[in-house]
């Protein structure tokens, strides 16, 4: 017969075992994501990313919706090739620089 402490001893290995095994199906389940899961939330990261610094004037863009999508409110002053704020193309690259306070 197997003295007390023993069965202590391994119904606690047991019980370690098990719980790891719990945790590594839990994270093994946790990152498996299904394909329109990842597009979501890789589209909801890009939306929340600050605008890259070289950025192409898109059709129907004004400077006025970049400055406010990009979070630069000095678009002209750091552009010396934009001449007329309001004569902004599809095309147009601009420099942009988001505010510190928005950078990931």
């Amino acid at each position: 017969m197997k003295k007390p402490w023993e069965l202590v001893h391994a119904a606690s290995w047991y019980c370690t075992v098990a719980l790891l095994a719990l945790i590594l199906i839990g994270s093994v389940g946790a990152n498996c994501v299904s394909d329109e899961a990842a597009d979501v939330k890789g589209r909801k990261l890009l939306s929340q990313r600050p605008c890259a610094e070289i950025y192409v004037v898109g059709e129907g863009e004004t400077l006025h919706t970049i400055s406010d999508k990009c979070d630069d409110p000095f678009i002209v002053e750091r552009n010396p090739h934009i001449n007329d704020p309001d004569d902004v193309f599809p095309g147009l690259v601009i420099h942009i620089i988001s505010s510190p306070a928005t950078k990931l």
